[in-house]
């Protein structure tokens, strides 16, 4: 019988659905086609697998070699695809057994000397093998992301000679060695370095307890930048389903992750001049923008006005579902986007408004704000004034205020673990029949908070995400079950934009 079957994945999106590849020989002239919806670089494989054949010392069947990558009907790209092909085709001229190919999957791209390359998508290959009970056999060089999955058995090598070895009985392929992670403790900047900004470092508290959404506005060099960068570090660590999550859009983007800091949560940070392709991710090939790569973790728009207005824009429905669907004619991906935004933006161009050196008109400043449209704001939970800091207090030793990020992410910690218990999940993200139960009100709070929603002329959106806000510092302040006055007062507070 001239026929042989491997197994391997496909990329699409986060997701890795099964590909077999079918390999027949029959007779006639000696050719190689390769069918079943292949992209040029999978079709260039017939080449580079037929010379990595040659160079590892086996024969190449002379004969008519037809290789069928099902279900026809998906899109085969990149080069993961050549360690399956060429361990088809030598199964099929029975030059390695067949039957071992059977509970096996096999992910990596070929070097002309028959060396092993990675790929891409190795991780969410790993995730769907894992829950079919397969072993994999990726390239070596991947094999510091395939440690970061466990209960699968992964083998890695580092050419195609020694994975026929192995197929044949004459050795054992080594598995991949974790590194120890740190657990997610961060080693980022510490908040420590912030002087002042009492305000603004309650509000990064908030956010972070809650998950909230922040825009920060200040003139130039007030240390917006610096609070941005330091909410990661007051950040609860990422759950392993999370981290998988996140690694595994990173895969699929190319990038490597760090095994030894794979918990810690993403910061990205695209500059301002960033396309919408580039922020929320497409192209013919779908690939995961600036959102999916911040997924589980912080989003920083520095200079939020600078970017253009339809960049902003499609921020809008991500912020809300948590995800990003990107529709092309030849296929459709859907990427986890569920990240925090965080914003920053000057009051006025030239970013000195009320001061006596701002020399902008109220029309200017006016245009200046408009640059950011009513329903994102709407979205942002919070909003704070970050003012210039005294010269004299720069140069004093930290004060009792000043706390480091260790002292704060306890306090995160301890409130993020009462929403967890009560709800499953951050306050942000619960939904509206939760807020009825979560988020009781008692007769006179209601009315109070009713007038003042009257009189702000705040949305039914925004009313929920007041409670929501409200809920997370009640959270912070010992996690009374009924919402107090004051509660309601700092959230709303937050809604000065």
């Amino acid at each position: 019988m001239s026929l042989a079957v491997t197994l391997s994945r496909a990329q699409e999106g986060i997701a890795a659905p099964q590909v077999m590849v079918e390999v027949h020989l029959s007779g006639g002239l000696p050719s190689t086609s390769i069918v079943g919806l292949p992209e040029a670089a999978v079709r260039e494989a017939r080449d580079r697998v037929r010379v990595a054949i040659q160079n590892t010392a086996f024969e190449y069947p002379g004969r008519r070699v037809t290789v069928n990558l099902a279900p026809a009907e998906l899109p085969k790209d990149g080069g993961r695809f050549d360690l399956p092909i060429a361990l088809g085709i030598l199964a099929a001229s029975g030059q390695v057994p067949r039957e071992k190919l059977d509970d096996c999957e096999f992910l990596g791209e070929l070097a002309l000397t028959g060396t092993l390359r990675s790929v891409s998508g190795v991780l969410p290959a790993l995730l769907r093998a894992r829950a079919r009970g397969r072993r994999v056999v990726v390239p070596r060089e991947n094999a510091a992301e395939a440690a970061l999955v466990s209960d699968v058995d992964v083998r890695v090598a580092d050419t195609l000679a020694e994975v026929c070895g192995w197929l044949r009985g004459a050795h054992e392929l080594s598995m991949p060695v974790g590194i120890p992670s740190d657990g997610g403790a961060d080693g980022g900047p510490d908040l420590a370095d912030v002087r002042g900004q009492l305000q603004a470092r309650r509000a990064l508290e908030i956010t972070a307890v809650g998950g909230h959404h922040l825009l920060l506005v200040g003139p130039p060099g007030t240390g917006k930048t610096m609070l941005a960068e330091r909410l990661p570090g007051i950040l609860p660590p990422l759950s392993e389903s999370e981290a998988l999550e996140t690694c595994a859009v990173l895969s699929v983007a190319g990038q490597i992750t760090d095994p030894k800091h794979w918990r810690r949560r993403p910061f990205r940070a695209p500059h301002h001049t960033a396309s919408a392709v580039a922020l929320v991710g497409g192209g013919s090939n779908p690939r995961p923008g600036e959102i999916s790569l911040a997924h589980n973790g912080v989003l920083f728009l520095d200079e939020l006005p600078e970017f253009s207005r339809h960049v902003l824009e499609v921020l809008r429905e991500p912020m809300e579902s948590g995800h990003i669907m990107i529709s092309r004619a030849a296929r459709q991906s859907t990427f986890p986007a569920q990240f925090q935004l965080v914003a920053a933006m000057n009051p006025c161009p030239c970013g000195h408004a009320g001061d006596p050196r701002c020399q902008c008109t109220p029309d200017q400043i006016q245009r200046y704000r408009a640059r950011i449209s009513g329903p994102l704001l709407d979205r942002i939970d919070l909003c704070v004034e970050v003012p210039p800091v005294p010269l004299a207090d720069l140069g004093t030793p930290r004060g009792e205020r000043d706390e480091d990020s260790a002292t704060v992410r306890a306090r995160v910690l301890k409130a993020r673990r009462q929403s967890l218990m009560r709800a499953g999940r951050p306050n942000a993200e619960i939904s509206t029949r939760e807020l009825e139960r979560d988020c009781a009100l008692g007769p006179a709070e209601r009315r109070w908070f009713e007038s003042a929603l009257e009189r702000l002329g705040l949305s039914a959106r925004a009313y929920h995400r007041v409670l929501r806000v409200a809920r997370t510092i009640a959270d912070l302040d010992g996690g009374a079950a009924l919402l107090e006055r004051e509660h309601l007062a700092e959230a709303l507070q937050y809604r000065r934009f």
